[in-house]
């Protein structure tokens, strides 16, 4: 099984507009403190459960949701000058925290610190992508691995398969990730994030709503992502009284 995305990136992360307000999460979770981060990476890491290996075809941006997806993957193969990244540590924590475990500790620090990104070379040589390919042969060498594996008996493959997922979980890849869901759910809280998630959907509408000098702005960066730029605050308004604008349901 292949998973790739059909316009110009494989997947450019969550959407934070709003689009999935109102819907219900595709399966159950239980409720409380870290629902959603919990839910997303059940989701992710549920893929290595599935018999058939899923290989990640990644082209353009992958970022934060869209990297989650596919180190879900059992295998990754990217085009040497697709992107990989975590823009969203520049206002909140990652759901998914495999940085340490697939990019190593240093480098993976620095991605988590900063926001940056890493091209299909760099991806595959720290191990985070099997392989990177020059784009005019990507897909051709994509369908030709999955073609390979597809030739092998399904019943050893899917053992195989299971044998590696089985020596990550015994050195603790998933409990991790696990774990850090609760940081992310303590990020949601912080004056930071609120401050941004005001910014994007649901909470951009009602910023809009605000008069011109309690508003903020946001202005886009070269590689897509906002950073707020603070206007002046009046003292009577909510922000000066401590109340952060309301966040929306999708915390990423």
């Amino acid at each position: 099984m292949i998973v790739r995305g059909a316009g110009p990136s494989f997947s450019a992360g969550y959407d934070l507009g709003g689009g999935n307000e109102g819907l219900e999460y595709p399966f159950f979770t239980p409720g409380g403190e870290g629902e959603y981060p919990r839910h997303v990476t059940e989701g992710w890491m549920s893929i290595w459960e599935l018999s058939k290996p899923v290989i990640a075809q990644v082209h353009g941006f992958c970022l934060a949701g869209g990297s989650e997806l596919a180190t879900g993957c059992d295998v990754v193969y990217m085009a040497e000058d697709a992107q990989m990244g975590y823009p969203a540590v520049r206002f909140g924590v990652p759901d998914m925290q495999f940085h340490a475990w697939l990019v190593g500790m240093r480098r993976g620090m620095e991605m988590m610190l900063t926001g940056d990104s890493i091209n299909g070379i760099e991806a595959a040589q720290r191990g985070w992508a099997t392989r990177a390919f020059p784009p005019p042969s990507f897909e051709a060498k994509t369908l030709e691995f999955a073609q390979r594996i597809a030739a092998l008996p399904p019943d050893i493959v899917q053992l195989n398969k299971r044998a590696v997922h089985r020596q990550m979980e015994v050195m603790g890849l998933r409990q991790g990730i696990r774990q850090g869901t609760e940081l992310c759910a303590l990020a949601i809280h912080q004056k930071s994030f609120q401050e941004f998630i005001g910014q994007t959907g649901a909470g951009a509408r009602q910023a809009d709503e605000r008069p011109p000098e309690a508003r903020r702005e946001v202005r886009r960066l070269p590689d897509g992502q906002a950073r707020l730029s603070r206007r002046p605050v009046p003292p009577d308004s909510s922000e000066a009284r401590g109340r952060a604008p309301r966040a929306s349901q999708d915390p990423t």
